[in-house]
């Protein structure tokens, strides 16, 4: 798995608004990017793991860092 970025609450609500430019433009895969960009809180990548599994998460390549950082590095694979 890719090592995925930190960001401040800051730069999490800055992305998100740059991610809402791009789709109020019509670039929907630029939308889709940056979005996936933003950390994912730990409690949804759980629930998300569960619910479609471990490879989805990796395979769209959702920023799982706070994930990581709050259930541990083999966290997708247990």
């Amino acid at each position: 798995m890719p090592k995925a970025q930190t960001m401040t609450d800051e730069e999490k609500v800055d992305t998100a608004y740059q991610a809402s430019m791009l789709s109020r433009a019509g670039d929907k895969e630029g939308y889709s990017r940056l979005i996936r960009s933003i950390p994912m809180p730990p409690y949804l990548a759980k629930v998300f793991k569960e619910k479609v599994g471990a490879d989805f998460l990796i395979d769209a390549g959702y920023n799982l860092s706070e994930a990581e950082a709050e259930f541990g590095k083999d966290w997708l694979t247990h």
